[in-house]
């Protein structure tokens, strides 16, 4: 890897990437690979930011699925656009692609894929490797201040320090989370003003802002195995399955962040319910029965201490004053309505989503340049002759456990080869 001046007249590429997040790296080094003259044009002091906050700090590589059916799946409503860049290089590829550069890799719950080291640093060191390995020109500093399009052509591209030419362009600019990173959405700005169609930014894998204060009074509450289904106007809209994370906010948690997109845009439309059933597996009669045995063997207990036995204290406590119920109430005074209603809570506890945490928060964005206008073969633009797309700038967002990582590598690579072929 060498750095580029821009202001040099030798500035002629034949292919020129915008933006050096994962997508970018994947896409300049491979398209490099073949012997292309490339330069990777970055706005920070340094590369793939993002990549260091990944997986706290770990780097989640990727996710170990190998069943590409399954895989998409995991990428809602549009991620079929992404079958063919994972045949061409998904997961295997993936871990195949760093083991070979030397950075020794694991596997752990959920599929999900991190370095034996738990170091992002040594993804980030690992990248560099197959950058210099490559000959790729990096560009430091280099901020875009305008595309030039002559006809259906990208000419070059105007930087605040310099301009850059290329017979090939990729945008990887990324979306709008974490925007300290340099994700600040400005290549939606780029992409549309060459024409192509904006779908609206929205927080994705974010926490959510509850409405009700007693949810906010249970930080660091986590349950497990519950089934978390969303409501508008008393239409159920999705679901997921798995924890809930109780936080001064609101709710957060693994599952929480997987449908908090979803949310994100049902609440453009109105109010939105989050539903949470603590037995998913039990039926209402069931749980009922199960609480009358052990309301029986704890006859003299109040119902806040027997309650303990399947939620934590705090969470029952919060739950009976909730529902209306006297917490010290004996269980052997206790009537059959006030066990079912005890029942009914537990199998739906309702939470009003206010709103997403924010771009600041989000791990990533939701939206971006319409999938109509990208060709799923190549990644190349279908309105620009000489422009590609990659990473999270296009409308794919996935689910947290190393799926948004890998569908920039894809991509990235998808497009990195399409450029020189």
């Amino acid at each position: 890897m060498a750095e580029k001046d821009t202001k040099s007249k030798d500035n002629k590429f034949d292919v020129a990437v915008i933006g050096a997040g994962p997508a970018g790296i994947m896409a300049a080094g491979q398209a490099a690979s073949s012997g292309a003259k490339v330069i990777l044009i970055e706005k920070n002091k340094q590369f793939g930011k993002k990549i260091l906050l990944t997986g706290n700090g770990r780097c989640n590589i990727t996710n170990a699925e190998f069943d590409l059916r399954k895989l998409t799946q995991n990428y809602g409503k549009n991620g079929n656009f992404l079958f063919h860049a994972f045949s061409v290089f998904g997961p295997k590829e993936t871990i195949e692609f760093f083991n070979k550069l030397r950075l020794e890799t694991k596997t752990e719950n959920n599929k999900r894929v991190f370095p034996v080291s738990d170091n992002a640093n040594d993804v980030l060191g690992t990248l560099n490797k197959f950058l210099t390995k490559n000959k790729v020109n990096i560009a430091f500093n280099s901020e875009v201040a305008e595309i030039i399009i002559k006809g259906k052509k990208i000419s070059k591209v105007v930087l605040k320090d310099g301009e850059a030419t290329a017979k090939k362009y990729i945008l990887c600019t990324g979306g709008k989370s974490y925007p300290l990173t340099g994700s600040d959405g400005f290549g939606y700005k780029l992409a549309e003003k060459m024409g192509h169609t904006i779908i609206k930014p929205i927080p994705a894998l974010s926490p959510i802002i509850a409405k009700e204060e007693w949810v906010k009074s249970l930080p660091g509450i986590s349950l497990e195995d519950t089934k978390i289904t969303v409501f508008q106007n008393n239409k159920k809209q999705f679901e997921e399955e798995g924890e809930i994370l109780f936080t001064h906010f609101g709710v957060s948690g693994p599952e929480i962040l997987n449908i908090s997109g979803g949310i994100g845009e049902l609440l453009e439309k109105g109010e939105v319910k989050i539903r949470v059933d603590l037995f998913p597996l039990l039926n209402h009669e069931e749980l009922l029965k199960g609480l009358e045995d052990v309301l029986k063997s704890n006859a003299n207990k109040s119902v806040k201490n027997i309650l303990s036995i399947f939620v934590p204290e705090r969470f029952a406590e919060a739950l009976l004053g909730n529902s209306g119920m006297d917490k010290n109430k004996i269980a052997n005074n206790m009537s059959t309505i006030e066990k079912r209603i005890i029942v009914k809570t537990l199998k739906n506890i309702e939470i009003t989503a206010q709103e997403t945490l924010g771009f600041d928060k989000a791990l990533v964005t939701r939206g971006g340049i319409s999938l109509k206008e990208i060709d799923h073969k190549t990644m190349k633009s279908k309105i620009i002759d000489n422009l590609y797309f990659a990473g999270e700038i296009i409308d794919i967002d996935g689910k947290t456990g190393g799926f948004n990582l890998q569908a920039s590598w894809s991509t990235g690579y998808l497009a990195g080869n399409s450029a020189v072929n």
